[in-house]
């Protein structure tokens, strides 16, 4: 019995979204489960090619929590004061930590360690663009010639922290 309001998450509808990410400008691609950007959960995969840049937001208004599992991958999470500074950095996938929730009004970003990262991801509807998200006024914005400097700095606190021995 075919029921359309059923989705499987797998192997093949990640490598298809994981082929069109690649094809991509942006190295990333979205597969929204939800039938309308009206509907509330809106529920997606959010799939990352390394080296994809998602300038840091928040979703202040309307208010707006997220939640981000990594289902394929590894992905760092990297949350900011108001001025810009990382407060926490977090590495999803791969180990104990699978995903994230972050409450609404929160600065972060998100960036493949791997060469790719399937994630799954949830946030309230309904999504209009013109206010899904407020971007960073200290951060780079997608396409400014400063991103691939400024992505480098934000991995190298990751690298940086793998570097160091236990305590």
């Amino acid at each position: 019995m075919d029921d359309t309001r059923i989705q499987l998450l797998d192997a093949q509808l990640f490598q298809g979204l994981i082929d069109r990410a690649r094809q991509s400008p942006r190295q990333r691609t979205n597969h929204n489960f939800h039938a309308s950007l009206d509907e509330n959960a809106n529920r997606f995969l959010n799939v990352m090619i390394e080296g994809t840049y998602i300038a840091p937001h928040r979703h202040l208004s309307p208010p707006k929590p997220e939640g981000f599992v990594v289902l394929d991958g590894r992905v760092a999470v990297f949350i900011f004061d108001d001025v810009g500074q990382v407060t926490n950095t977090y590495v999803l996938g791969g180990g104990d930590t699978l995903g994230i929730d972050i409450a609404a009004g929160v600065w972060h970003t998100f960036a493949a360690l791997s060469p790719h990262a399937v994630c799954y991801e949830v946030k309230p509807g309904p999504y209009a663009a013109h206010n899904d998200k407020d971007f960073a006024p200290w951060a780079p914005r997608e396409g400014d010639p400063r991103v691939p400097e400024y992505l480098a700095g934000l991995l190298s606190q990751v690298h940086a922290g793998q570097d160091q021995a236990p305590g």
